[in-house]
């Protein structure tokens, strides 16, 4: 007598429970994966920011525009997909704080980084990964 090929319940049922056992490790990985991959945005829009305004500076011994804003419009040509990016400035235009914040929309809501004239480089804000690090107001926290 032959017996009939196949999978018997049981052996189906053990694979489903590895398959959803993997893919509960695996998701959660990959999707801050792509949340650290976003964070870049910020940390490089800041930097390139930083960039104009000492140009502006060098050229106008100010870092404010005629109209007492800073001297160079924030990143926004392209636009930025998950942050915005904020400039105010200091006593006398004479420093700024350039601020890229997540938008509520993505992944990086809550997430906030600040540079000044100085390169000096800050977290204010880390979303849904918990409190800041003791070294979050000297350095961009992106891990």
């Amino acid at each position: 007598m032959r017996r009939a090929g196949g999978f018997t319940l049981i052996e189906l049922l053990v694979v489903m429970v590895i398959v959803a056992v993997l893919a509960s490790i695996a998701i959660p990985a990959y999707s801050r994966y792509i949340q650290r991959g976003d964070l870049v945005e910020a940390t490089q829009a800041l930097s390139q920011y930083r960039v104009q305004m000492e140009q502006w500076y060098q050229d106008n011994n100010t870092y404010a525009n005629a109209g007492g804003a800073c001297g160079v419009a924030p990143p926004g040509n392209p636009p930025l997909v998950n942050f915005t990016v904020a400039c105010a400035l200091g006593a006398g235009s004479q420093s700024y704080v350039a601020t890229a914040t997540g938008l509520n929309t993505s992944q990086v809501k809550g997430f906030s980084y600040t540079i000044d004239q100085a390169n000096n480089q800050a977290t204010t804000g880390l979303g849904n990964w918990g409190a800041l690090p003791g070294n979050a107001g000297t350095s961009w926290i992106t891990k």
